[in-house]
């Protein structure tokens, strides 16, 4: 495996439901230290500081590193667990995957099961599925006491269990949270190629990883104060309309480029820095799709900071999000990480400035 790789492995096998971070962010927190100074929100995101020639503008780059998860709501006399989502799930993509549930004791597999398909009948069977249906199996059996053996209780995360693979296409990639580890694979990224260029960008470049984004957008709001930034820039996922059964096709596919998303349902994209993406990726010859998002991303509430933070966001087009195991393009993410490196080294105060005027 390459640097990329071998990162994007590390930071999407790690466990980190909103509110349980814990794990993903002592990984980024070492890749951080490499920065020229790090802090934090009281929240627990992230920020790696890396100084150029000058203080602004400030540009923040913001990832969050919470990925979708459940949390036990209830044990029942048998000792299956009921739970509560922890982000957006469809119940369809739940049954009969893998998990693995945190508890005080330790880490446990379990899977999601629900009545068999083989004893349903009439009305039942017709039934469109929901989460209540569903319950999570710790392999317990008559007598099992899964609170004293597992140490299980109420409010223990739990998250998909997938592993980092790469495909038979050796450029797609399959993981559990690629929304949104693949971009705090590229924030990790960003920061070694400005330490490899040294302080040659004229401006101050501030990476955030932050937390519990799939639950309200929380910790960008809070990090946003941390940063004050000038400008700021969502790296997150977007989605391939590139599969069967979609009704309309956007631009956004797998290989296709970086995505420039023009609107989501918390922002428009800020209109000349989304024409200076635009300009940017094709000046440098940078693949790229635009694209409109139902979704949200941090900038939702970064955009509103003070007085208003020009704000726009770049994607990497991925596939089954929301679910086990989605896949990204490294073409994708190489352009997203190019055209991030090309905002950097060209946003300087009078750009700003004309972002701005009004």
């Amino acid at each position: 495996m390459d640097r990329t790789e071998q990162v994007l492995k590390a930071v999407t096998e790690a466990f980190g439901p909103p509110g349980f971070e814990d794990d993903i962010r002592e990984r980024v927190k070492k890749e951080f230290e490499r920065a020229d100074a790090v802090h934090t929100d009281r929240l627990g995101s992230l920020v790696a500081e890396v100084r150029g020639t000058q203080e602004h503008p400030r540009l923040m780059f913001v990832a969050h590193m919470d990925e979708v998860g459940l949390i036990v709501k209830s044990i029942t006399e048998d000792g299956y667990l009921r739970f509560e989502p922890l982000g957006g799930w469809r119940a369809e993509m739940l049954l009969g995957q893998r998990v693995i549930v945190r508890t005080r004791k330790g880490d446990f597999p379990g899977v999601i099961g629900s009545v068999p398909p083989h004893l349903l009948r009439g009305e039942e069977a017709k039934k469109t599925l929901e989460l209540r249906d569903l319950w999570i199996d710790l392999g317990v059996e008559k007598g099992m006491d899964v609170k004293e053996t597992l140490g299980v209780r109420v409010g223990d995360p739990v998250v998909p269990y997938s592993e980092f693979t790469i495909s038979g296409n050796p450029k797609v990639y399959i993981a559990k949270a690629f929304d949104n580890r693949v971009s705090v694979g590229l924030l990790i990224r960003i920061l070694d190629e400005l330490k490899a260029r040294a302080k040659d960008h004229p401006n101050t470049v501030y990476l955030t990883a932050s937390v519990q984004e799939e639950v309200g957008l929380r910790g960008a709001r809070t990090s946003a104060w941390v940063v004050e930034p000038d400008v700021a820039i969502a790296l997150d996922v977007s989605i391939a309309e590139d599969t069967p059964g979609l009704k309309e096709r956007g631009e956004a596919r797998l290989g296709g480029g970086a995505s420039i998303v023009v609107q989501d349902r918390t922002m428009v994209a800020h209109r000349r820095l989304r024409d200076f993406l635009i300009a940017l990726a094709e000046e440098r010859n940078i693949p790229y799709n635009l694209v409109t998002v139902q979704g949200g991303y941090d900038t939702g509430v970064i955009h509103l900071h003070k007085q208003g933070v020009p704000s726009a966001i770049i994607g990497v087009p991925s596939r089954y999000i929301h679910g086990f195991h989605s896949m990204i393009h490294r073409d994708d993410f190489d352009a997203a990480l190019n055209l991030c490196l090309a905002v950097i080294e060209e946003l300087t105060p009078e750009r700003v400035e004309e972002f701005t005027r009004y």
